[in-house]
């Protein structure tokens, strides 16, 4: 997590953001020329603001080392490039979450490890399911769906559920599934050990690898190469099965790959 030194300097730099983020011109002039140079007929046209406006914004943005004049054209200096595309990270992230606001709210986001909330913007494009009351199983009918035509799957599965191990060993034996890696903690591990039908067919499957961890996570993810899906738990501890994040975009891809791989490297027991 963010330390105390690191908070303070936030806070310090906080002045300067404000400036940028407070006045809608300048921060549409960074966003403006971001990708390619502009001259002023150009930033004209694009913004459709008079000319001095313009001029007065370029002015303010040069004079603390974010723009600078090249010939008639005016492009973003090297630390205007690097605080645009940051600006366009928070703009983006903004848009993930208040996009998916209902998904977000009121769940534990500990196991969501801070790096990867920092690049929710990678969600953007995923849609939430949820259940209604005229349809309590909306959220998972979507989940079953989504998994049955996959053929290699990665699971963090952080409850025992023999409605979800039924529905895996089936698309075992039916050979839709190719290979399955899981990843539980002792608890869950323990109960598969001791049902039989479980045990032989899930745990003691070749097809099956299974990663043990100590920690208890607050998450539900499954990624294939085709698609990844999220469900969370409340603050007060108890799974929402009601509610599931579904995307199928490389940049969500490569989030969800980031995050089960974070917790695949932490296993104390591994079945191969």
């Amino acid at each position: 997590m963010t330390n105390i030194e690191t908070k303070k300097e936030l806070t310090d730099e906080f002045s300067g953001i404000k400036y940028i983020l407070s006045s809608g011109m300048r921060s549409r002039l960074l966003l403006c020329i971001y990708d390619n140079p502009k001259n002023l007929d150009d930033l004209r046209k694009d913004l459709k603001k008079p000319s001095a406006t313009i001029l007065h914004g370029l002015k303010e943005l040069e004079t603390i080392n974010l723009v600078k004049k090249a010939k008639k054209s005016y492009e973003l200096t090297s630390n205007g490039y690097l605080l645009t595309t940051n600006m366009i990270k928070l703009i983006e992230n903004w848009h993930s979450v208040n996009k998916s606001k209902d998904f977000w709210n009121n769940h534990d986001l500990a196991s969501i490890p801070e790096d990867l909330l920092k690049n929710i913007y990678l969600l953007k494009d995923a849609e939430c399911v949820s259940s209604t009351t005229s349809n309590l199983s909306n959220a998972f009918n979507a989940y079953l769906q989504l998994i049955s035509n996959a053929t290699r799957m990665k699971i963090i599965l952080p409850i025992y559920s023999e409605n979800h191990f039924k529905y895996l060993m089936d698309l075992l034996e039916k050979n839709k599934l190719e290979s399955l890696d899981l990843v539980i903690n002792r608890e869950i591990l323990n109960s598969l050990q001791n049902h039989e039908l479980f045990n032989e067919r899930i745990l003691n499957n070749e097809k099956v690898i299974v990663n043990c961890l100590n920690d208890n996570l607050k998450l539900f993810l499954t990624y294939s190469e085709e698609f990844m899906s999220l469900s969370l738990f409340f603050d007060d501890g108890h799974y929402d099965d009601s509610q599931i994040l579904i995307a199928k975009d490389e940049n969500a891809l490569k989030w969800a790959r980031t995050l089960i791989n974070h917790y695949r490297w932490r296993k104390l027991w591994k079945k191969i």
